[in-house]
């Protein structure tokens, strides 16, 4: 299970295949993050769509992944994620844990957070 979550990151993020999601997510996927945006599906189109509109955001985001718990079929990940803005050229930083899609997000120290949940992303 580890090997396929690393390949995954790899994959839909950091050589940013979204197609792979297409393999990858279950017909069931449920994203479950606070960061998802109002009205966006929470199953696999609107995982692969939110990264997308990542992706415009941030053309050159890319996932390390830090630490991976697996306890029979259950995985948590604990990754860092990295990109420049590519309108304020801000480089932005974010550390992010994942159980079943549950995110919970901390901006680097003195900087805010800028959820998704509150720009529009683009159809």
């Amino acid at each position: 299970m580890k090997e396929f979550i690393r390949n995954h990151f790899e994959e839909f993020v950091n050589r940013k295949n979204l197609r792979i999601g297409e393999v990858n997510f279950a017909p069931g996927f449920v994203d479950r993050g606070a960061d998802v945006p109002r009205g966006m599906s929470r199953g696999p189109a609107g995982a692969i769509q939110y990264v997308r509109a990542a992706f415009k955001k941030l053309p050159d985001l890319q996932v390390t992944i830090e630490d991976m718990i697996v306890e029979d079929d259950q995985l948590v990940v604990r990754n860092h994620w990295t990109g420049m803005d590519a309108a304020s050229k801000r480089r932005l930083e974010f550390y992010r844990q994942i159980v079943e899609r549950w995110a919970y997000l901390d901006p680097p120290p003195g900087e805010p957070l800028e959820l998704a949940a509150r720009r529009e992303i683009p159809q």
